[in-house]
C-alpha cells in the first residue's frame, strides 16, 4: 500500500534565469492564462525570497486545471545531466496536434526535434528547448 494517496500533480514550477524572457516564451508557445503574475516585481528587494510574492514569478493555469510556474533564480545554467529536472512533458490530444505544433514552432522560429513514435510506451513525442535549455516535450497517444 502506498504511503500517500495522491491523485496526481497539482503544480510544477521551473527555475529560470530571466523571468521576462521565459514568460514571453511560454506565453507565445502555450498562451495559458496566468493565475498569478508577480514577475513585474522580481527585481524588488526581498521578492526573490518571498513565497507570498511567488518569488517574483508567474503561475499559469493549464487547461487540465493544474498549475505551471516559473521562478526567477539568476544566472545559473540548467543542466539535465545533474540531479533534478530532466524535462517537462505536456499532453496533446493526438498525433495531428503534434504535427500542428511542429508547424507552429517552425513558423515561430523555435528549433525542435522530429516527432518520434515510442511504440513500447504507446505515445509519440515532440521535443524543443525553452530559453534556459530546459527540454519541453509534447506527448500524444499512438493510435
Amino acid at each position: 500500500m502506498a504511503l500517500v494517496n495522491s491523485n496526481g500533480f497539482a503544480h510544477v514550477r521551473l527555475t529560470v534565469t530571466d523571468i521576462a524572457r521565459s514568460k514571453a516564451f511560454y506565453d507565445q508557445v502555450f498562451g495559458w492564462p496566468t493565475a498569478v503574475d508577480a514577475s513585474d516585481h522580481a527585481d524588488e528587494p526581498g521578492v526573490s525570497a518571498s513565497p507570498e510574492q511567488f518569488y517574483g514569478g508567474t503561475v499559469y493555469q493549464t487547461p487540465q486545471g493544474t498549475l505551471f510556474g516559473l521562478r526567477p533564480v539568476g544566472p545559473q545554467a540548467f543542466d539535465s545531466e545533474h540531479t533534478g529536472l530532466d524535462h517537462v512533458s505536456f499532453a496533446v490530444a493526438d498525433r495531428s496536434e503534434l504535427e500542428s505544433a511542429a508547424a507552429a514552432l517552425d513558423g515561430a522560429g523555435i528549433e525542435r526535434g522530429e516527432i518520434n513514435d515510442l511504440a513500447d510506451a504507446g505515445m509519440a513525442i515532440l521535443s524543443f528547448q525553452d530559453p534556459d535549455d530546459i527540454n519541453i516535450e509534447l506527448t500524444a497517444p499512438l493510435g
